[in-house]
């Protein structure tokens, strides 16, 4: 597989170095692997500290900036971050009210925060967490004990960031969180593997003819495969997935996801399938988000992510954001 690296070895520190450049407004510590906002810690807010994986870009380190993260933690190629990551980023954030760890479920992820917010509390930082387990493809896979934290992990992060960035205390910002987590459900569909630098091949076989519905973003297995089906028939499998365990009686948030290898020309037109099943099922949309956000490397295919919103979340989702992968308002 051709791919624009220099050795897989030096991935993350080539993409982070490249992100310190582009965007002088964050202070990007490739030694350590925190990225952390540049005017951290804000008097009196609560701070936000993501982080996972890499190869899920823009997922987290995009999204640290004003209306998000406070900071985020990347770690090896779908390889959680450790826990010395996260204490040095929370330490570099907290302005004394509080740090919110925003952990997705995956049982690396769970463990090494546990371990550092036990860490942060002995230095005298409070810390808060939310687990986010949005996927509804599976329970139980090959890397967590229970439902698959995906695109739901956006929501949470863009509407906690905003209450946060409102001066919230903790506990609020903690428990808006839950509420968007609790909210959200996510389906993902691959139509070819995705490839780590360092196997330098597809991560799993998936022969051309067919697509894996219900995939993780790390490639974990999903519910079945079926021979290549059109956008509206994926769509229709997706969006009743969710339903299933979603029946919103409020309009929702939608976000339609691409896995890092499907041009948006395909994306707006999937788009289109997903609005179609919602409006047969009388599901108002208030927000439409498309675009590659929550990735798989190169994999092709997509997820869909629904949020039921009220008015207070809508408005904290409408807030404004300004982050490298996500930006609106003033």
């Amino acid at each position: 597989m051709k791919m624009l690296i220099n050795v897989p070895e030096a991935v993350v520190a080539d993409a982070l170095r490249g992100m310190a450049a582009a965007h002088p407004e964050l202070i990007v510590d490739v030694e350590n692997r925190v990225i952390v906002r540049r005017d951290a810690p804000v008097a009196g807010k609560v701070a936000l500290v993501s982080g996972g994986g890499s190869g899920h870009e823009p997922l987290h380190g995009g999204f640290v900036g004003p209306g998000m993260l406070s900071a985020a933690c990347p770690g090896e190629v779908f390889t959680s971050p450790v826990p010395d990551q996260m204490v040095r980023a929370a330490a570099a954030v907290d302005s004394g009210a509080g740090v919110l760890f925003i952990v997705k479920n995956y049982t690396g992820d769970v463990l090494n925060f546990d371990m550092a917010a036990e860490l942060a509390e002995d230095e005298g930082i409070q810390v808060a967490k939310v687990l986010v387990n949005d996927d509804v493809a599976v329970t139980d896979s090959l890397y967590t004990a229970g439902r698959r934290g995906t695109g739901g992990t956006l929501f949470v992060e863009k509407i906690a960031g905003a209450a946060a960035d409102e001066g919230r205390p903790l506990e609020q910002v903690r428990a808006i969180a839950q509420r968007v987590n609790d909210g959200s459900r996510s389906f993902g569909v691959a139509l070819a593997a995705c490839t780590t630098p360092a196997k330098g091949s597809p991560t799993f076989d998936l022969p051309p003819g067919e697509l894996e519905l219900g995939v993780g973003i790390h490639g974990e297995p999903g519910r079945e495969r079926r021979p290549m089906m059109t956008s509206g028939e994926i769509a229709d499998f997706a969006v009743e997935a969710v339903l299933e365990d979603l029946d919103p009686r409020n309009p929702v948030l939608l976000l339609v996801n691409g896995m890092g290898a499907t041009p948006l020309l395909e994306l707006y037109g999937f788009n289109a399938e997903v609005h179609r099943v919602l409006a047969a099922r009388g599901v108002a949309v208030a927000r439409t988000l498309v675009g590659n956000y929550v990735t798989s490397l190169d994999m092709a295919g997509a997820s869909v992510t629904l949020c039921e919103i009220d008015e207070e979340l809508l408005g904290l989702w409408d807030a404004p954001v300004r982050t490298a992968g996500l930006r609106w308002g003033s």
